[in-house]
């Protein structure tokens, strides 16, 4: 992709991942890169950022002997969730007003 990716529209991304079912870091990787180009190590991160932000929580469930780290929604995640979609389709609409105009003409 030729658009760098925020950090807003990253922690957006991983909400809506999250939002469908509790999950671990590694499938929410998996689920991520199927629409943006992102490595592990970026997204640890924002999981701490989202957590620290009140936005997720976290519960251990034993998965082959060990504990596996799931994340969930929380009901501030929830609301920020909604504000970054309304926030998104703002940004599109605009953007696509301006970038797509040429289109939108014919």
């Amino acid at each position: 992709m030729a658009f760098p990716i925020g950090a807003g529209l990253l922690d957006a991304i991983v909400l809506a991942v999250v939002e469908e079912e509790s999950t671990y870091g590694y499938k929410i990787a998996q689920e991520v890169r199927e629409v943006i180009e992102l490595s592990e190590s970026t997204l640890y991160p924002v999981l701490r950022r989202l957590l620290k932000e009140g936005c997720l929580c976290t519960f251990d469930k034993e998965f082959n002997g060990r504990n596996r780290r799931y994340y969930q929604l929380t009901p501030f995640g929830k609301v920020r969730l909604a504000q970054y979609r309304a926030d998104w389709r703002e940004y599109c609409e605009k953007v696509s007003g301006v970038l797509l105009k040429e289109e939108q003409d014919k």
